[in-house]
């Protein structure tokens, strides 16, 4: 069986550490990599797209990084049980106009035993915003330790 630590149930600090490595398999844009983190038989509801297998994730995760161009994400815990996770997050994109974008939202997340994503519900708003009033300006790739938090950015 395939396992995704760290494993359920959460403690804070290994919430924390899912919520990031969330954020950063999102950040790598490897759609194939991403949808292993996900049960077979997942289910997604990502704004009014429903998602019902890895497969159809990885699918989704293609075409959305295909659309959303030079995408940098941060997350935070909101909140954690046993085997559940909500986080709040913001991301920054541009489409192939160069129209930029922060996309504000939320996730509650639900875990199998083995640590997989079983359920994934998010909502989200996009703000267009000027290039010069973007905040996430690390290169492409993993957010570094260093770069601050939607909280120490008042996001």
């Amino acid at each position: 069986m395939e396992t995704r630590p760290p494993l359920p149930p959460f403690t804070r600090d290994s919430a924390i550490e899912k919520v990031r490595l969330a954020e950063d398999g999102w950040n790598s844009r490897d759609a194939a990599k991403v949808a292993l983190a996900y049960t077979p038989d997942t289910k997604w509801r990502n704004r009014a797209t429903f998602v019902s297998s890895r497969a159809e994730a990885q699918a989704f995760l293609e075409a959305k990084w295909i659309r959303e161009l030079d995408y940098r994400l941060i997350k935070e815990l909101w909140a954690f049980t046993e085997n559940r996770i909500a986080v709040r997050y913001a991301y920054e994109w541009h489409d192939d106009s160069s129209n930029w974008y922060r996309s504000y939202g939320n996730e509650n997340w639900e875990f199998a035993e083995n640590g997989l994503m079983q359920n994934r519900f998010a909502c989200i708003n996009d703000l267009p915003i000027k290039e010069s009033d973007r905040k996430f300006h690390w290169p492409l790739g993993r957010r570094p330790d260093d770069h601050p938090g939607l909280s120490d950015l008042g996001l």
